[in-house]
């Protein structure tokens, strides 16, 4: 069963990231929040629930003190959703999984724990080619601003800030990653139960504020009923959660690389549903990106 799960699990945040795209308008400036208040209105259900069938004593308290982590998650996920706007899923994804290489890299360098050759491997292939796909990006660029078309994609007139945006939740993302390799295993500063639901119940009052600010401050129409998209998305979100950790405790060594790699997934739902379409050089760095990923997935389970 725990590769089934495994499988369910990427399968779930593979089609997490196709929903966010498709839940994401290059045109509504309000787009990312849009889907912070749907993810956080998903968590906060799921945490309630499971706190109410565990049967756990919930200190409100812990959500200030897993607050470091949870901001770096939020953050790095609320970038990722305005990125998004602007990239395709097939070159955001893998960039935005790309994290673990920084992972990586922080702890090697504030534990001191050594990296074998899977990590260095895993992390030339991730550094290669996510510098690939911001030169490709460049390129295509230049190309379609000399075009003089008047119709050029709007990640071109960003100039380079388009790519910039799965760099920075992958940035974000790894620290947060970092800050609980500390609070749950360097340090035990809070238990993983806690962990998650301090967690989720900050996003849920993310997702509040996030409301308020749409409807009352920018006063625009906004109906939690109709956001199917972007309901979708968090309820996948948190169903290949739920998968991941039952599937990790089958059997890691293996759950982890194939779940890392649900990037895989995403590319291959872009094509198929938003028919999105990349050159072959950028599907070889994305390859190679993606291998990279699962090389970490393997040392880390390893």
């Amino acid at each position: 069963m725990w590769f089934i799960f495994g499988v369910l699990s990427a399968l779930s945040w593979g089609g997490a990231d196709l929903f966010y795209k498709k839940g994401s308008d290059s045109d509504d400036p309000l787009s990312h929040w849009k889907i912070v208040v749907m993810v956080g209105l998903v968590m906060g259900t799921h945490a309630f629930s499971y706190m109410l069938l565990k049967g756990i004593q919930f200190d409100p308290f812990d959500m200030i003190r897993y607050l470091p982590v949870s901001s770096m998650y939020i953050l790095s996920m609320t970038i990722g959703y305005v990125g998004l706007r602007y990239l395709e899923l097939s070159i955001a994804s893998p960039v935005q999984n790309s994290s673990g290489a920084i992972t990586a890299i922080l702890l090697a360098i504030f534990f001191q724990q050594n990296l074998n050759i899977l990590d260095i491997t895993g992390i030339v292939l991730v550094s290669i080619g996510v510098i690939s796909l911001g030169v490709f990006e460049r390129k295509e660029q230049v190309e379609a601003l000399r075009s003089n078309r008047e119709d050029i994609p709007k990640k071109y007139q960003l100039s380079v800030l388009a790519i910039t945006f799965p760099l920075l939740y992958a940035f974000f993302d790894s620290l947060g990653t970092f800050f609980d390799g500390i609070y749950l295993d360097e340090m035990e500063l809070i238990s993983e139960d806690a962990a998650l639901l301090a967690y989720e119940f900050t996003f849920l009052i993310v997702g509040i504020i996030a409301y308020i600010y749409i409807k009352w401050i920018k006063k625009e129409e906004f109906s939690i009923l109709r956001q199917k998209n972007r309901g979708t998305a968090a309820i996948l979100e948190t169903t290949g959660q739920f998968f991941y950790v039952y599937a990790m405790a089958g059997k890691a060594i293996i759950t982890a690389p194939l779940v890392a790699s649900y990037s895989i997934f995403s590319v291959i739902l872009s094509r198929i549903f938003l028919k999105e379409r990349l050159t072959n050089g950028q599907y070889m760095v994305i390859g190679l990106v993606m291998l990279g990923i699962i090389l970490l997935g393997i040392s880390d389970a390893l």
